[in-house]
């Protein structure tokens, strides 16, 4: 049923079947029938109950809970709400704020409630629900419009976790001194203890609540056993919280689970420090994926976990090996330069010394790989360019030498022209600072990728981070995944003929 189609019975009859029952203990904040116990600010108007929810719907404006549960002021709870947002809606619901007749809540969190919403004007939004605002951010849409669900908030002492239909999406554990207060756009930004409030964003955000429902929990209750703890103080930390506080998509869009690296593993990686993660599974000949099958089964073996899936294409056989369908299942898809075949038939792995041998003529070697690498960029069907400006370690010392001016404008001119992101890659500290700069000033987009090879090397963009605010990379600078019709397979589909 499409969002359009839901009418006013398929509304009531919803209504009448909550998605949870509340446990004792449990207590309602919002009686189905009224405003008793809230208070609006600007343009009251903005909210209205129908039908037994509560109705966001017109200009800004927040509703804070002012009733008479723990005198509004709630430290530690669980807090339960089921949410309907038709298409575009921008909503939110926030804790540990208090009352302010108008503008955005100065303090306390907001947890993202955004599926389908881009922005307004210049701006696009890149938080999605789940998120918290600023702090924990969710890239991926992991609900729909149109449809109810879930979101569960649980505070406890230092550690917030949020659900959405009862999967664990994000968490963040407050340090003793909070670095997000250090941030102009998380200030204030503190666990402390405050009221609910729920948000109407805009005129064009129209979004339903109901079971609204709070469990509070004594002051001193200590987060869950398994809680992360807080992000090392240093640099990466803070630079990580400015970026995703900045709008900055903090993902690494190029994470692998090998070596008895887990999925879950990797997501309370991700959780602890803020990156969102994609998984990418390597498909290719002579690779874990050769075929549509392949990548069938692991689409269904990611189906609805809280991170991208991504395809890394290898070698140049891919393309005949995939269809549009089975490679359309990823969210993106990326590729490197360093599998080709030279001017001689010779097919190596640039990475493999034995396969490369010796480069008696390292100049020709070079525009070899050049020509190569355009190439891949100007006929592949890919969104991200991973590992890029990769030499053999033969080479590498003579990087800064090899890599011109002119070759550098070769590779990232082919990537803006072909709307290819450039990967920055923490495991080869790739590309250099000059490729950046150049990719900059060509208005290419980046993307996060650390290309891990076991759990002791997933860190933690660091290299993305530093070159990130070396270069004073903005959230417009960066790569997000496009829907369908905006990715490199739906601009190339004649590419792909598996």
């Amino acid at each position: 049923m499409s969002p359009a189609s839901f009418s006013r019975r398929t509304l009531l009859a919803a209504a009448a079947t909550p998605l949870l029952r509340p446990a004792d203990g449990w207590i309602n904040l919002f009686d189905g029938r009224s405003l008793h116990g809230w208070t609006a600010s600007e343009n009251h108007e903005s909210w209205k109950v129908e039908d037994g929810f509560l109705a966001a719907s017109g200009p800004r404006s927040h509703l804070f809970y002012s009733g008479p549960v723990a005198q509004h002021q709630f430290r530690n709870f669980e807090l339960h709400v089921e949410v309907l947002t038709r298409p575009g809606a921008n909503s939110g619901v926030y804790f540990h704020t208090q009352y302010q007749p108008s503008g955005w809540p100065a303090k306390g969190f907001e947890v993202q409630v955004n599926g389908s919403a881009t922005g307004e004007g210049g701006y696009r939004e890149r938080k999605k629900t789940g998120s918290l605002y600023g702090v924990r951010n969710v890239y991926k849409q992991m609900v729909g419009d149109g449809e109810w669900f879930a979101l569960d908030v649980a505070v406890r002492g230092k550690n917030v976790r949020i659900r959405l239909n009862g999967t664990l999406v994000s968490e963040y554990t407050e340090a003793d001194t909070p670095l997000v207060a250090e941030s102009s756009e998380t200030r204030g930004r503190v666990l402390s203890r405050g009221t609910i409030a729920l948000q109407c964003h805009d005129a064009g955000s129209k979004a339903l609540y109901r079971g609204v429902r709070i469990l509070p929990l004594p002051d001193g209750a200590a987060p869950p056993a398994d809680a992360a703890p807080p992000a090392p103080d240093d640099a990466t930390t803070r630079g990580l919280l400015r970026l995703a506080a900045a709008n900055v998509p903090v993902v690494d869009y190029h994470s692998h689970l090998k070596e008895g690296l887990t999925l879950p593993h990797l997501l309370a990686h991700g959780r602890r420090h803020g990156i969102f993660h994609g998984v990418a599974v390597n498909c290719g000949k002579g690779f874990p994926v050769e075929d549509n099958t392949g990548a069938r089964r692991f689409h269904e073996s990611m189906r609805g976990q809280p991170c991208f899936i991504a395809m890394q294409a290898e070698g140049r056989e891919w393309t005949s090996m995939f269809s549009h369908e089975a490679a359309g299942l990823f969210d993106y898809i990326f590729t490197d330069s360093m599998t080709w075949t030279d001017n001689r038939g010779r097919r190596m792995r640039t990475w493999m010394a034995n396969e490369v041998g010796t480069i008696s003529d390292p100049q020709e070697f070079m525009d070899t790989l050049v020509e190569r690498a355009t190439g891949i960029l100007s006929h592949e069907p890919v969104d991200i360019y991973a590992n890029p400006t990769f030499v053999p370690d033969q080479l590498a010392a003579r990087y800064d030498e090899l890599w011109t001016d002119e070759r550098i404008l070769q590779v990232v001119r082919a990537a803006k022209k072909n709307g290819i992101a450039i990967e920055i890659n923490n495991r080869y500290k790739l590309p250099g600072r000059r490729v950046l700069e150049a990719a900059k000033a060509e208005g290419c987009r980046f993307a996060f990728g650390t290309n891990n090879g076991s759990p002791a090397d997933i860190g933690r963009c660091e290299y993305g981070v530093e070159m990130a605010t070396a270069l004073g990379l903005r959230w417009q600078d960066f790569f997000v995944p496009g829907g369908k019709g905006e990715r490199a397979i739906d601009r190339k589909p004649e590419a792909l003929k598996g």
